[in-house]
């Protein structure tokens, strides 16, 4: 049975990361962008700007996100700019907010609920991209890792509710009117958009399991973690990295993580992975490999 491969190291270190990226034997080219997120005000689950800012430099990369749907600290475009300045982003690489000027329509190909995903226009400056994403739980996605990064975190605030109310409105408050399984389907639709529109040969995928909060980066008061650091995975298929990532949760000795797998059960966060996997986004089937 085929398999993808999903590197693996336990050292959560600036040279950490890396070595896997090196592992993985790719070779972004052109302009990199590198998709992050840049952390909403208050928190501190977001990625440490002195963790990742060798291996951005080492690429070349332009860190780059887009504005939230909902209200807070980058929900604009000026206060989004305070907040990756504030939190040391800006004082790392160059930073761009992809929808900071306008949006543009991408087309979701064979999709299960979405035909269009809106996106910040600024991605098509990009020939290929770094999705570089802290790994956690996830207060309505039951998880967030790279397929949330590259659906959600890539689609612009209209794009955002867009993906939440399965294409069906425009309207924040709709958001948490919509039905569950449908948005996690249309994370999946969103990813196959971005996908198909950078060139899966063009994008690689590095997950961060580390301050293992069951709340995300763009919660302003998450929860503290309740069990230790995993590790770094990384892989150029999707699909394998965010399962070997919940995986590795299931399978961890550690009893803090009864409170991420009800966090991940209670909203069905597997869900996403099925559907991306059903897209043919990559494969559930993976070959561990650890480095040291």
């Amino acid at each position: 049975m085929e398999k993808s491969k999903v590197y693996f190291i336990k050292e959560i270190t600036p040279e950490s990361l890396i070595k896997i990226y090196d592992a993985m034997g790719v070779n972004l080219k052109g302009k990199i962008a590198v998709k992050i997120s840049t952390g909403e005000p208050g928190g501190h689950n977001f990625l440490d700007p002195n963790l990742i800012k060798n291996l951005v430099k080492k690429l070349n990369g332009t860190i780059v996100e887009c504005n939230t749907a909902y209200p807070g600290g980058r929900n604009t475009n000026e206060v989004h700019w305070k907040t990756i300045e504030e939190h040391g982003f800006k004082a790392i690489a160059p930073c761009d907010i992809l929808d900071e000027k306008n949006e543009m329509s991408i087309p979701v190909v064979g999709g299960i609920q979405l035909k269009e995903n809106i996106i910040g226009e600024n991605l098509k400056n990009y020939d290929s991209m770094l999705m570089l994403s802290h790994f956690k739980g996830h207060q309505m996605g039951g998880l967030g890792g790279a397929l949330k990064n590259m659906s959600i975190g890539i689609a612009s605030s209209r794009g955002k509710i867009l993906i939440h109310t399965s294409g069906k409105s425009e309207v924040f408050e709709d958001v948490f009117k919509s039905d569950h399984d449908s948005f996690l389907e249309s994370m999946a639709d969103a990813d196959k958009s971005v996908m198909d529109f950078m060139g899966r040969e063009n994008i690689v995928y590095i997950n961060i399991a580390n301050k293992l909060s069951v709340d995300c980066d763009c919660n302003a008061n998450p929860e503290e973690p309740k069990m230790a650091d995993i590790g770094i995975m990384a892989s150029t298929d999707p699909v394998a990295l965010d399962q070997a990532c919940v995986d590795a949760v299931y399978n961890s000795p550690d009893e803090g993580k009864s409170h991420m797998i009800e966090r991940i059960e209670s909203r069905n966060g597997i869900h996403t992975i099925e559907a991306a996997d059903k897209l043919g986004l990559g494969l559930r089937d993976y070959e561990m490999i650890e480095i040291y």
